[in-house]
């Protein structure tokens, strides 16, 4: 048998050959046609179709004898110079056969190994792209040219499995997760985060972010889109909270330190706070005290000091000060704030001041005249004794009317006729005594009716 994909059979040649009678073993006519009019007797061959037996095809690879046999009737026409003319003929045609069926040999060689080749670099990949998952053929020869020729792009927070620059082999999966961004607020802190899970479970897990007990903002199944979402999420803590002499431990995952006081059964009332800022984040073993506050105002008024505005005045004897404006006190007025952090009072703490009247100066004139050294005819008397009895001996003595003042009780307006400033009792003692000897100059003793005789006593 031939190894060629189309057998090659021995040519079958019907016709008659003109070779030498009997050379040709597998054509029973070889012997009658072969012999030509001048090799034998001429015989009249002709019958019809129906009157001649159709004479047996030698099968394919049959000996010469199984050919006799096939047509004993001719077999004595068969000559050695016509097989051996048969012979060459059939060879040189079965020569031609095989330089014929060579090309199509190739033709057919190169159709079955490009075949071969063609479906060696097919491969079936399982292409996963987030969770999407089909079955597909390509030529790609990694996962990075794979993903190009699907229009697969990815970025830096994308996952591929296996890495971009694999080989692919048949049989292969390849699994494309998209990075999804989380804007996750752990127990108060807030941070950006990446994940390629697709829900906010498998993000938890993927964050290794413990959750039970915890407050979650949104759904666990809650799906994340390629956008991301916001994500808060606070754990289950322990803390202590010390109020009214008692310590409370409670589980808690509040967002404050408010709701945790509240979580633990405690009322914050009025004034009342806490040892940290109640909207600050409780902390894991973290202890809160509450602080009971009561309190209210307190307003305290003092006065503010006038000033004193002294001007020199020549009229005046040296020593001789006169005030011409009393001056008034200004006045300030202060608002504290007081408070009692659970039973203890704190130090008062200023709230606001305020200035509800400004001082008025004092105006005073300063004698610069130099001063007599006596009054002729009243320079021998007593005058300390007069004094003593008018006054006390003070200088700034008044009396209950508020008429009279001074050492000497002398009223305003005669006080003013002796060259006097302003009041007698604001005047300097030595002062006074020289008016008063002017006054007993020109009218004696008269005006001190009661202790004028102390004068000469």
């Amino acid at each position: 048998m031939s190894n060629s994909p189309y057998e090659t059979y021995e040519t079958y040649v019907p016709y008659p050959s003109y070779g030498t009678p009997g050379d040709d073993p597998y054509d029973p006519y070889d012997d009658l046609y072969d012999a030509g009019p001048y090799d034998g007797p001429y015989e009249d061959t002709y019958r019809p179709a129906y009157e001649v037996p159709e004479p047996a095809l030698p099968r394919q690879g049959a000996p010469a004898a199984r050919a006799r046999e096939a047509a004993p009737g001719v077999r004595s026409v068969l000559g050695r110079r016509g097989a051996r003319r048969r012979k060459a003929r059939y060879a040189e045609r079965a020569d031609g056969s095989l330089r014929r069926l060579l090309p199509q040999a190739l033709v057919v060689a190169f159709l079955a190994g490009g075949t071969t080749a063609f479906v060696a670099e097919d491969k079936a990949i399982e292409l996963s792209v987030d969770g999407r998952q089909r079955t597909l053929h390509t030529f790609a020869d990694d996962v990075g040219e794979l993903l190009a020729e699907e229009g697969v792009e990815t970025g830096a927070h994308d996952v591929v499995a296996p890495a971009p620059g694999t080989e692919l082999t048949d049989g292969d999966e390849v699994a494309v997760r998209y990075g999804r961004p989380v804007r996750l607020t752990l127990d108060g802190r807030p941070r950006q985060v990446w994940t390629t899970a697709r829900t906010v479970e498998g993000a938890l897990r993927q964050l290794g972010v413990r959750a039970d007990g915890a407050y979650l903002s949104v759904s666990r199944a809650q799906r994340i889109g390629r956008a991301g979402l916001a994500l808060d999420v606070r754990t289950e803590r322990t803390v202590t909270v010390l109020a009214d002499g008692r310590a409370r431990t409670v589980r808690t995952n509040a967002a404050t330190v408010r709701e945790a006081v509240e979580e633990a059964g405690i009322t914050l009332r009025g004034q009342d706070t806490t040892s940290v800022p109640p909207g600050s984040f409780p902390r894991e073993g973290q202890t809160i005290t509450v602080l009971r506050i009561t309190g209210g105002q307190e307003v305290r008024e003092e006065a503010i000091p006038f000033p004193v505005r002294r001007t020199e005045d020549p009229t005046l004897f040296r020593g001789t000060e006169v005030v011409d404006q009393a001056g008034r006190a200004g006045l300030r007025r202060t608002t504290y704030a007081l408070r009692t952090v659970n039973g203890v009072r704190q130090k008062p703490r200023r709230l606001r001041t305020e200035v509800v009247r400004e001082p008025s100066p004092r105006l005073v004139r300063v004698g610069t005249q130099p001063r007599p050294a006596s009054v002729r005819g009243a320079d021998h008397l007593n005058w300390q004794g007069l004094a003593a009895c008018e006054s006390g001996g003070r200088p700034d003595a008044v009396d209950p009317s508020g008429t009279y003042g001074g050492l000497y009780q002398f009223d305003t307006p005669t006080w003013h006729r002796l060259g006097g400033q302003g009041r007698p009792q604001d005047a300097p003692a030595a002062e006074q005594t020289y008016r008063a000897k002017k006054l007993y100059v020109r009218e004696g003793a008269a005006p001190w009716p009661h202790c004028g005789r102390r004068l000469h006593g």
